[in-house]
């Protein structure tokens, strides 16, 4: 498994702000709608690409497109949407999947409540939206459900992570082809399985609810 924490002052700052507590939600969409545009430029490196022939109004010339089968986003729902505009700025041609999970918060465990994905993902890149690495237990039955349906390469896109996050997938994958991009690496989890610092429960700050 490949870690790559962001590591670039745009990012830092506009997570800065996404921390802050007085950040209304209006505010925290749009930043992480732009917060993800940058991190999904790291996590595109190595999207698969063929060359094609094009004539510019100069002379002929090779360029290359997006290659088929097209790859697809998945967003874990719900706070997960809030990251899907970003993702399809950068990524337009993407189809794409949703997976709708919740975590008990006595157990931390994630339970499957809903999927819109295809049957057969064998070849595709999967790119999964989840916006908080916290205990790994969400994120990593979501990528295990991908590689069971046929995935060969996901990449996963979270603005924060804990190192028990990074650690619990780096376990639950082993033996698959997994990329985590991460906005920040932050300190730990507390005892109620929230990133510290952090910044709250990503869904209810991104929909207003906190």
């Amino acid at each position: 498994m490949r870690v790559h924490v962001a590591d670039h002052p745009l990012i830092t700052h506009k997570l800065t702000v996404l921390r802050d507590e007085q950040t209304s939600s209006p505010v925290f969409r749009q930043l992480t709608e732009e917060l993800v545009t940058l991190l999904a430029y790291e996590a595109t490196r190595n999207v698969r690409v063929e060359t094609i022939e094009i004539k510019t109004p100069v002379t002929l010339t090779e360029g290359v497109k997006i290659s088929e089968p097209r790859p697809i986003v998945v967003p874990i729902l719900r706070a997960g949407l809030g990251m899907l505009e970003g993702m399809v700025k950068l990524l337009p041609t993407a189809e794409v999947g949703f997976l709708g999970m919740v975590r008990d918060e006595e157990t931390f465990q994630p339970t499957t409540y809903a999927e819109r994905l295809p049957d057969d993902l064998s070849d595709r890149q999967c790119f999964v939206l989840d916006p908080m690495l916290a205990t790994g237990g969400s994120l990593g039955a979501a990528i295990k459900f991908l590689f069971a349906r046929g995935a060969q390469d996901v990449t996963a896109i979270c603005l924060l992570g804990a190192p028990e996050g990074v650690a619990a997938i780096e376990k639950q994958v082993e033996g698959h082809d997994v990329t985590l991009v991460l906005g920040a690496l932050d300190e730990r989890l507390n005892e109620k399985g929230y990133i510290v610092p952090g910044l709250g429960d990503a869904g209810d700050r991104l929909y207003g609810t906190a």
